[in-house]
């Protein structure tokens, strides 16, 4: 099996599963791994895209390759366009390497008419996932959570920390949380199953984030103040914090995409771990400290 990125989020969630399975893995990742004990546990290869001939014999004799490669938002070089081209680059190695069957991991709600270009750009690759001649399961997670991740950890961070907390609007629209272990169980289990689908992995709670942000305030014993703000006026506070903690905290498209509810699956939850449990057993841990994006993927940007 080859898994893009087991030092990451997602990428490690299945990793960690594959290798508990009896599967042996081979990563595609842009790191090196050093220090991380996973390293010594799987085959680590770059993946670099200006050098397919080294793609396709990293991939030799793998049968299923999981692909979890994105970016969050672009930054230098790092744009949606060469996520697509590299990404595209990739999954030719794979056909020419004799790769079975390719499970891609894309966004929930992905179209080419949304109105951002990350879930375009996402809409534009699973084209080409389609495409490629390879079998192919196409899983589409709606906002992931679990240990250190990005957006519930940074939540519960400001809320132990921040007197006030402003929420985009009224919190009225919707989010269905859904745990990364259980991204990875669909993942594998898509693997297995019938090939030219396209999935939803969606928690089995669909809340309002005012909900959400209210559960995470309960779990973490936080005595912030939750009020209601203008979009515009939420940026320019995320913008402030990101200096302070040197982090890009959120995007004028990632405000959109939660304010539209685009992070709401319209399907039946395949999920298993409910985050209304998760989050108080998981509270002592919870935001203790910020998870950084540019330190986790962007101190090392892709050079294919």
């Amino acid at each position: 099996m080859a898994v893009t990125g087991s030092f990451g989020f997602t990428g490690r969630a299945l990793t960690e599963r594959l290798l508990s399975a009896g599967h042996e893995v081979v990563t595609l990742t842009r790191r090196s791994g050093e220090g991380d004990p996973l390293a010594q546990r799987i085959s680590v290869q770059p993946f670099d895209t200006t050098d397919p001939a080294a793609l396709v014999a990293s991939l030799a004799g793998v049968e299923t390759l999981f692909n979890t490669y994105w970016l969050r938002f672009p930054r230098g070089t790092s744009t949606f366009e060469g996520a697509v081209a590299r990404s595209a680059t990739l999954v030719a190695a794979a056909r020419e390497a004799g790769v079975r069957r390719v499970v891609h991991v894309s966004v929930v709600n992905a179209s080419p008419a949304a109105d951002t270009p990350y879930v375009r750009a996402k809409a534009a690759l699973e084209v080409i996932v389609r495409s490629s001649g390879l079998e192919w399961v196409i899983v589409r997670p709606t906002l992931t959570y679990g240990p250190n991740d990005i957006l519930i950890n940074n939540l519960a961070w400001a809320l132990r920390r921040l007197p006030v907390y402003g929420l985009p609007g009224l919190g009225r629209y919707t989010v269905t949380p859904v745990h990364v272990d259980d991204v990875a169980r669909i993942c594998v289990e898509a693997a297995a199953g019938p090939s030219g689908v396209v999935l939803d992995a969606a928690g089995h709670e669909t809340m309002t984030y005012r909900e959400l942000v209210d559960r995470v305030r309960t779990a973490v014993g936080s005595r912030s103040l939750i009020v209601p703000m203008p979009g515009i006026a939420v940026l320019a506070a995320a913008r402030l914090l990101g200096l302070f903690v040197r982090d890009i905290v959120l995007t004028r498209d990632e405000i959109r995409e939660l304010t539209s509810s685009l992070l709401t699956s319209h399907e039946p939850p395949r999920g298993e771990i409910r985050i209304s449990e998760w989050l108080p057993a998981n509270a002592a841990q919870l935001g203790r400290r910020w998870s950084s994006e540019l330190d986790r993927n962007y101190s090392r940007l892709p050079t294919g």
